[in-house]
């Protein structure tokens, strides 16, 4: 589909029950052709299944009916309402079992008429994604709920779209990974990685190694049955669970019960700073490998996907320099470097791997001329190290620009495309880049904080992995994702259950409207700029006011949105919104002042109340200027520039993005006042 098509589509129109409506899918599908009228949905739906699928799939649509009946209010008896195909108002037809594997077909077609609806799909791994796009196509009216009539063939763009949890820096808990992996299947999302060991902690039960868990992890960590559960509930959504043991570097919770597996003598602790350090696992040795033998043979079995990460990155070769032994042997052996001794290591672990039926897969570090390309890189470096490796025929995915822990907007994850238009890649280098993982590091989250981090993010970049690539207009994304963002409770992801809860708790009271107001204008700190402004450690309870802000301030998206809308169109709706919007920053400063007054968690943020009042009053200023076609010359406009830049100081790691905006008013007004 042209995105000229898909612009023109974007644009129609569905009046019903005298008010507009659009539809709020994401992924958008590959191709969609929207007709005239309805399926209402009513008690007398009936639903049969035709084919053969795999067992996993009755449960799918189990949940289905369940949803369908929450959204509509209608009582579905899943044994009446599933009966034969002949009699069914809506049909499933699916050719045969899916595996939960790299390649498997995801595909389906969906059509809608007023009397009849008909799902086909090769396997039930496209008929349950069809199931979440028909759960986002219900509307309703004053009279009925409905479907619109239409036609969609959709497919992945990508075979591989998945979500890194890191469950080390904090232990994330298993009923977290488990609500997290519904809200994966919802946007079609098909593969977890799991990060199960850092300097932080090893999370894994191990019965060859047990002192791994039991020394190296402060008590925290996911026992055999806990992930073999995990892995069956992620299988039965069509997900499949890829595990990572990073080696040879973060790996300081290894030694604490394995010393000699370290490349320098002496007792080790697990690790509450964050960063990169010192010990290393010892490459040379013998022993190294036959402890590598006997656990990976044993996480083989625990973990049957056909992929095992073996990280591989930030290797800073401190021990291996210091260490005289590991020197002589690089010596021996030809090894000229550090890169080299890694590559050594890697070849060895490999083989260890394909012995268990598993492929290896590992950052960026581990892409070296020596290892085969039957290898996958995972790169973290960027697009360019990608294609690099394409190009020497390594299959890659790419996680760098979808880093969601460093709280950059969904925009910027949405328009980061592992295969952008302008690629010079060749066909069958294409054909190796499989995909992208949002990364959730678990640095600055929590249990309690860190749906509010992976989402609504991740759905954008779920679209990104999923939809076409000329599917990428931002301002119709935060569109959907706004309503995506409600959906995503009914998938049990907590993210702002969570986070007014950390408000209430905040403001020692139920009166969180003043704080709430602030922080839905406020933004913590992009990049790692967090990490630069003290020394985190895993021993801080995450539960400050910049722990509660967004990553896309809610309001401030939504003021961009009308500004956006006001310069195309002088809407004076969204005039008047943005007005109304201004007005609320600015009263809202005495509300949070005295709340603030007697309560000194809040006293931090206090100066950010103060800038936000400012600098909504200034904004409020250029935008009735804006209105009323009144220019300011460039002198008034660089003073108004600096007052603009000294209110966007970071206060309390957190930033005011209104700024940012306000800074393109000044700059529209300095140029005559130009609209788009």
């Amino acid at each position: 589909m042209g995105k000229k098509y898909f612009y023109l589509l974007i644009a129609i129109i569905l009046l019903k029950g005298g008010y507009a409506q659009t539809l709020n899918l994401m992924p958008w599908p590959t191709e969609i052709k929207i007709g005239e009228g309805q399926f209402v949905v009513d008690k007398t739906l009936k639903i049969g299944v035709e084919g053969n699928p795999d067992k996993r799939f009755h449960p799918n649509l189990v949940r289905f009916i369940q949803q369908l009946s929450k959204r509509t209010t209608i009582p579905f008896d899943r044994d009446s309402v599933l009966i034969s195909p002949v009699d069914a108002s809506m049909v499933i037809k699916i050719s045969r079992p899916g595996i939960v594997k790299l390649g498997e077909d995801e595909s389906y077609t969906l059509k809608i008429d007023s009397n009849k609806i008909l799902i086909t799909s090769q396997t039930e791994l496209g008929a349950m994604h069809c199931l979440q796009t028909l759960l986002q196509l219900l509307e309703r009216d004053k009279d009925s709920f409905y479907f619109q009539r239409l036609e969609i063939n959709d497919k992945p763009r990508f075979a591989w779209r998945g979500l890194m949890i890191d469950g080390c820096r904090h232990f994330i808990p298993v009923e977290v990974i488990k609500r997290n992996i519904d809200a994966m299947a919802m946007v079609k999302l098909n593969v977890l990685h799991w990060h199960l060991s850092e300097d932080q902690g090893f999370r894994v039960e191990s019965k060859a190694y047990p002192k791994l868990y039991l020394m190296g992890s402060n008590g925290e960590y996911y026992t055999q049955e806990q992930i073999k559960d995990v892995i069956t509930y992620a299988n039965e959504r069509g997900i499949r669970v890829m595990p990572e043991f990073d080696i040879p570097g973060h790996a300081t919770a290894w030694m604490v019960g394995y010393p000699e597996l370290a490349s320098a003598s002496g007792s080790y602790k697990v690790e509450k700073f964050f960063g990169v350090f010192d010990p290393t696992i010892d490459p040379t040795k013998k022993e190294t490998y036959r402890f590598f033998e006997k656990l990976f043979k044993e996480m083989s079995h625990l973990f049957p996907d056909e992929y095992m990460h073996i990280g591989g990155d930030e290797n800073n070769g401190v021990q291996w320099n210091k260490n005289p032994n590991i020197q002589e042997f690089m010596k021996k052996n030809g090894i000229k470097s550090n890169h080299e001794l890694q590559a050594y290591f890697n070849l060895k672990i490999l083989e260890i791997l394909k012995k268990n039926g598993k492929k290896m897969i590992g950052w960026d570090e581990i892409f070296q001329p020596t290892l085969p390309n039957s290898i996958v890189i995972h790169s973290w470096r960027g697009r360019e190290a990608m294609e690099d490796a394409a190009k020497k025929g390594y299959q890659s995915i790419l996680s760098n620009g979808y880093y969601i822990d460093l709280f950059k907007h969904a925009s910027e994850h949405y328009l980061n495309d592992p295969l952008p238009k302008d690629s010079k890649l060749s066909p069958v280098e294409q054909s190796r880049i499989l995909g992208g993982e949002a990364t959730m590091w678990a640095e600055l989250v929590n249990a309690e904080n860190i749906d509010s981090r992976i989402w609504p993010r991740t759905a954008a970049i779920a679209e990104r992995f999923w939809s076409p690539g000329d599917i990428n207009d931002v301002d119709d994304m935060y569109r959907r994702l706004d309503v995506v963002n409600i959906r995503l409770e009914e998938a049990g992801i907590e993210h702002i259950k969570c986070r007014e809860a950390m408000m209430r708790r905040l403001c020692n009271g139920s009166n969180i409207e003043p704080l709430k107001i602030l922080l839905d204008a406020s933004e913590p700190l992009k990049g790692y700029k967090r990490h630069g402004s003290k020394p985190y450690t895993t021993e801080y309870p995450l539960s400050r006011p910049v722990d509660a802000a967004l990553s896309d301030a809610p309001e401030v998206v939504r003021f961009r949105l009308l500004f956006n809308d006001y310069k195309k169109t002088k809407n004076k709706e969204s005039y008047s919104q943005m007005l109304d919007l201004l007005e609320k920053w600015v009263n809202n400063q005495a509300s949070f002042n005295s709340l603030a007054a007697n309560n000194t968690a809040l006293k931090e943020v206090v100066t950010l109340s103060d800038n936000l009042m400012e600098l909504a009053s200034i904004t409020r200023k250029l935008l009735i200027q804006i209105n009323s076609g009144i220019r300011i010359d460039d002198i008034e406009g660089d003073m108004l520039k600096i007052q603009i830049n000294r209110l966007k100081t970071p206060v309390a790691e957190m930033e005011l993005p209104l700024s940012t905006l306000t800074l393109d008013m000044i700059n529209l007004l300095k140029d005559g006042n130009k609209m788009e």
